[in-house]
C-alpha cells in the first residue's frame, strides 16, 4: 500500500449495493410463509378502552388473526433494570390504557400488507376518555435531573461577591433578553420503521433498523421473556435515523410476538403517519436567554431557562443549554436551568442535536443580537468572549481549534464585505442578509468492542456490531483497519450491523467513530503480536525458533532473518485459517479534559420583501472534529447536518391540537422537509486537527502498529448544531425582523415587512 488511506476521497464500501439496489434494508427481507401485520391507533390522548370491535376486521379476506387491547395471547413483559429507560414504560396492547393519542390499541395479521391494512380500517374502538395534559404552559414544571453527561441540569456559577445571577445581570452595561419557541420536530427518515420476525423454534432472528444493536435485542428478548442468546438483530444497512431508531418502539416486540403466536414470519412496517406517533421526536421547547456585557461586548453573567415536555411514555430529557451555554463562552457569572412539564403524548426521544441544535439556536440568535446592541461584529464578539477552559467545569479542551474556524470561515465566506445595516442590500423584490453562529458538540466515549481476523488469503476482516444509518459508518471500520494493517483497503471486509458480532459503540451522540477506531488500531496490534508468535512457535514456519523480536510486520508482511512473507502466505504455510484479535473499551475518556468538536456557520439568505419567502443562497461550514477518516463522508454528513438546520430554521413544525392531543401534520405533505430547492451549494472546510487526548497519543507515523491514535471524533450531529441560528440571524440582518420562534415561516415575517 503506497499510503493510508485515512482521510482520502474514499468510495463508501457498500456504495455500489445502495445505488444498484442490491443492499437489503429492513423491508426488503424475505421469508417463507411470511404474514404482514398493520397496526390501528388511538383516536383520543388519554383514558381508558371500553371495547374494541374486531368482527368485521377477523371476516375480512386473509386475515389470521386480530390482536386488541388487553390481549394475552402476545405474552410481552415490562423491562427491569438498566434497559428499563431504553423501551416506553407501558407494555403494548397488555392493557386498556390510553396514554397519548396515536397509541397502538390492536394489530392485524393477514396474508398480505393490503389485506391486513383493509382489514385494520374495519377495527373500530370505544374510550372513557379523560382530559388530556397537553399544554406546557398549563402544567407543574419539575427539574429535568441530569443530563445524558451525567451532569447536573441546573447550575450556577457566581464571581466572588456576586449575590445571584440576576445581580449580576443588573450590574451589566447591555443586557439582552429573549425568549424562544419551537414546536415538535420529526426525524422524518427516509426508511419507514419496518421489522421481520423470524423464529426456527426457540431462535428469534429480526431485521429491524437500530442505532445501538446489542441494547435493541436484548430488550427484545426482555419485551418476549426468552434469553439474550436466543434474539438476533440483523440491521446491516438503515434508511436513516437520527436518533428514531435509538431506543426499542412498539413495532419490533409486536411483531415478534405475533409471529410467536401465529408460528409464521411477520412482517410489520408502520405507515408514515403512524411513524410520527410511535417512533418519538425532538420536544417542543421554551427557551429564556440573558445576556449581560460591558458597552465593548465582554459578556458579564450568561443566564439560560428552559422548559420542555415530558411524555409519560417515554421521555427524552431536554436540557438545551447543556453542552451549548454551560460550554462555550467565558464568563464570570451562569446560570442554567432546565424543567419538565408531564404531558399526555406521544413519547420524545433524541434527533440530530439534541439539545445542542434547539440551545444553540436560542444561545446564538442572543448573542447576535447582543453583537447588534454593542456595535460589535459578530465575529469579533465570539473571540472577546472565547474560552480556553470549560466555563462550568474549569477544565481544559482536549482539543479545541474554533479560533481557527472563525477565521477561515469568515475568509471563504467573505464576511468582511458584509453589511451592518439590515434592509441595506436590495435586489429587486429580494432582501439580502448575512449571518453567522457557533457550534459545539460534545465527544462521548462509548463502550464497545472490536474484533479482527487475518485470513489465508490475505484479506482481513474487521467485525463490531455497529449500525451504518447512512453515515458511513461501514466504510470508516474498513478505512481503519486498512490503515492499522497496513493493507489496501480492497483487502478489508467492514462486517457490521449484527448483534451477534461483537457489541459495537452505539451509533448515537456523534460517539461512534472515536469509540471504534482506536479499538481497531488496539486489535491489529494484538493480531499482528499474534501472527509474530505463530511464525515462531509452528514448526511449519521458516521463522520457527526465531523471538519474535527478530520480525517485522510492515504493510501486510512479516520480515525478519532475511526472509519475508505475507501473513496470508505465512497462515496458510502453517495451515491455520486465521488469526483472530479481540479488543474491548469501557469508553472512559480522561477525566482531565472535557472532550468537544468546534464549527462556525456563515450562511446567506435571501428575503422576499413583499411575501416573506426566504431562501439561503449560499452557507459556508468550518468543522474542527480532530482527524477526519473519510473526506467525501465527513464533508456529507456536514451537508446533511446544514439541511438538518434549514429545516430547523424554515421548514420543521408538528403543531399539537391541545384539545384533542393530536399531532397536526403527520404526513410528509404537512410536516415539511428541506428538498432540492430548498438548499445551496453547501461549502464545508474541515480543519482535520488531531485531537491529542480522546483516544489516545498521537504518533508521527513511525510508531508500531496498535501503539498511536488517529485522534479522530465524530462529527455527524456537529453540522446541525447552530446553523439554524445562522440563518436567522441572516434572516435579521435582510430584513431587520428578529424571529424568535422557529421555523421563521413567511407569515412571522410579512407583517412587518
Amino acid at each position: 500500500m503506497s499510503r493510508s488511506p485515512v482521510g482520502r476521497e474514499t468510495e463508501r464500501v457498500d456504495g455500489r449495493l445502495k445505488v444498484t439496489g442490491a443492499a437489503e434494508y429492513s423491508g426488503d427481507y424475505r421469508a417463507a410463509d411470511l404474514a404482514h401485520a398493520h397496526l390501528v391507533t388511538s383516536t383520543v390522548a388519554r383514558g381508558t378502552l371500553t371495547g374494541i370491535d374486531t368482527a368485521a376486521a377477523l371476516d375480512s379476506p386473509g386475515v389470521l388473526r386480530v390482536y386488541a387491547a388487553p390481549d394475552p395471547r402476545l405474552g410481552l413483559h415490562p423491562l427491569t433494570g438498566p434497559l428499563a429507560g431504553f423501551v416506553e414504560n407501558y407494555v403494548p396492547l397488555r392493557d386498556a390504557e390510553i396514554h397519548f393519542h396515536g397509541q397502538a390499541i390492536a394489530m392485524v395479521v393477514a396474508e398480505t400488507p393490503e389485506q391486513a391494512r383493509d382489514a385494520a380500517a374495519r377495527v373500530t374502538a370505544t374510550y372513557d376518555s379523560r382530559p388530556a395534559r397537553t399544554s406546557i404552559a398549563d402544567e407543574p414544571h419539575v427539574p429535568a435531573g441530569p443530563t445524558i453527561s451525567g451532569s447536573p441540569s441546573s447550575l450556577t456559577i457566581l464571581a466572588s461577591g456576586v449575590p445571584s445571577i440576576d445581580a449580576a445581570l443588573a450590574a451589566s452595561d447591555v443586557v439582552v433578553e429573549a425568549e424562544f419557541h419551537q414546536q415538535m420536530q420529526h426525524h422524518a427518515a427516509m426508511e419507514p420503521h419496518a421489522v421481520l420476525a423470524v423464529w426456527k423454534g426457540d431462535q428469534l432472528t429480526v431485521h429491524a433498523g437500530a442505532q445501538v444493536p446489542s441494547a435493541y435485542a436484548l430488550g427484545t428478548a426482555q419485551r418476549l421473556g426468552v434469553l439474550p442468546q436466543n434474539v438476533r438483530l440483523i440491521t446491516k444497512y438503515v434508511g436513516g435515523a437520527f436518533g428514531a431508531r435509538v431506543i426499542l418502539w412498539s413495532d419490533t416486540p409486536l411483531a415478534a410476538a405475533a409471529a410467536r403466536e401465529i408460528g409464521r414470519p411477520v412482517r410489520l412496517v408502520l405507515t408514515r403517519e403512524q411513524m410520527f406517533t410511535l417512533t418519538g421526536h425532538r420536544p417542543q421547547l421554551t427557551q429564556t436567554v440573558r445576556l449581560g456585557a460591558s458597552r465593548d461586548g465582554v459578556l458579564n453573567a450568561v443566564s439560560h431557562q428552559s422548559v420542555s415536555e415530558r411524555p409519560t411514555t417515554v421521555a427524552f430529557p431536554m436540557t438545551p443549554a447543556h453542552a451549548t451555554t454551560d460550554a462555550l463562552y467565558r464568563t464570570p457569572n451562569l446560570h442554567v436551568d432546565a424543567q419538565l412539564a408531564a404531558l399526555d403524548i406521544p413519547g420524545s426521544r433524541a434527533m440530530r442535536g439534541p439539545n445542542e441544535a434547539p440551545g444553540s439556536f436560542a444561545l446564538e440568535t442572543a448573542m447576535d443580537e447582543l453583537a447588534v446592541a454593542t456595535g460589535v461584529d459578530p465575529v469579533e464578539l465570539r473571540l472577546r468572549n472565547y474560552a480556553t477552559r470549560s466555563p462550568s467545569t474549569g477544565l481544559p479542551w482536549s482539543s479545541k481549534h474554533l479560533e481557527e474556524c472563525y477565521r477561515v470561515g469568515a475568509r471563504r465566506f467573505g464576511w468582511s464585505a458584509r453589511s451592518t445595516t439590515p434592509r441595506s442590500r436590495v435586489d429587486g423584490q429580494w432582501l439580502y442578509g448575512t449571518g453567522m453562529a457557533t457550534a459545539i458538540y460534545p465527544a462521548h466515549r462509548r463502550a464497545a468492542s472490536v474484533r479482527i481476523r487475518l485470513l489465508d488469503d490475505d484479506t482481513a476482516v474487521v467485525s463490531t456490531g455497529i449500525s451504518d444509518f447512512g453515515t458511513g459508518g461501514a466504510t470508516v471500520v474498513g478505512i481503519s483497519g486498512a490503515d492499522a494493517l497496513g493493507i489496501p483497503l480492497t483487502r478489508v471486509t467492514p462486517e457490521i450491523g449484527d448483534s451477534f458480532l461483537p457489541q459495537g459503540a452505539p451509533a448515537a451522540g456523534s460517539s461512534a467513530t472515536h469509540a471504534t477506531v482506536p479499538l481497531i488500531v488496539n486489535a491489529a496490534r494484538d493480531a499482528i503480536n499474534e501472527l509474530k508468535s505463530l511464525a515462531v512457535t509452528d514448526d511449519r514456519s521458516p521463522w520457527h525458533g526465531a523471538s519474535t523480536d527478530d520480525l517485522r510486520y510492515e504493510r501486510g508482511v512479516l520480515h525478519g532473518r532475511g526472509r519475508s512473507m505475507t501473513f496470508g502466505r505465512l497462515l496458510a504455510a502453517v495451515d491455520s485459517s486465521g488469526i483472530t484479535a479481540l479488543a474491548e473499551s469501557p469508553g472512559d475518556a480522561d477525566p482531565r479534559y472535557v472532550h468537544h468538536s468546534f464549527g462556525a456557520h456563515f450562511c446567506e439568505v435571501r428575503v422576499n420583501r413583499f411575501t416573506g419567502e426566504t431562501r439561503v443562497t449560499r452557507f459556508t461550514t468550518v468543522a474542527d472534529v480532530g482527524r477526519v477518516i473519510n473526506s467525501r463522508a465527513a464533508r456529507s454528513q456536514l451537508v446533511g447536518g446544514v439541511i438538518f438546520g434549514i429545516g430547523h430554521a424554515l421548514l420543521e413544525e408538528n403543531p399539537l391540537e391541545f384539545d384533542t392531543g393530536r399531532l397536526a401534520s403527520s404526513t410528509l405533505a404537512d410536516y415539511l422537509v428541506p428538498v432540492n430547492a430548498d438548499v445551496p451549494d453547501i461549502d464545508v472546510h474541515l480543519l482535520g486537527r488531531p485531537d491529542p487526548v480522546l483516544t489516545g497519543p498521537l504518533g508521527d507515523g513511525s510508531e508500531e502498529v496498535g501503539t498511536r491514535s488517529l485522534g479522530a471524533r465524530g462529527l455527524g450531529e456537529i453540522g446541525t448544531v447552530g446553523s439554524a441560528a445562522a440563518i436567522g440571524n441572516a434572516v435579521y440582518n435582510a430584513t431587520g425582523i428578529r424571529v424568535r420562534d422557529v421555523p421563521i415561516t413567511l407569515d412571522k415575517l410579512i407583517e412587518h415587512l
